[in-house]
């Protein structure tokens, strides 16, 4: 089964950390990533893409993404 996340967060080490933790998890890079502005809060805020082949498992709606 082919999995997909897409991680955000405030543009700081917190980020960074949760992508680096996917990363080490087996989980790939896809795409670029991306960045907003918000305004209200002046803060810019990061996403990146992340892929995962897992074998021996079925895609349902109800599995949680960050336990693979």
């Amino acid at each position: 089964m082919q999995l997909y996340r897409f991680l955000t967060g405030p543009d700081d080490s917190s980020f960074c950390h949760r992508v680096t933790e996917a990363l080490n998890k087996g989980w790939m890079l896809y795409g670029s990533p991306s960045h907003s502005y918000n305004a209200e809060e002046k803060k810019m805020y990061c996403g990146q893409a992340v892929t995962k082949t897992v074998e021996g498992h079925e895609y349902s709606p109800d599995i949680k993404l960050g336990s693979f």
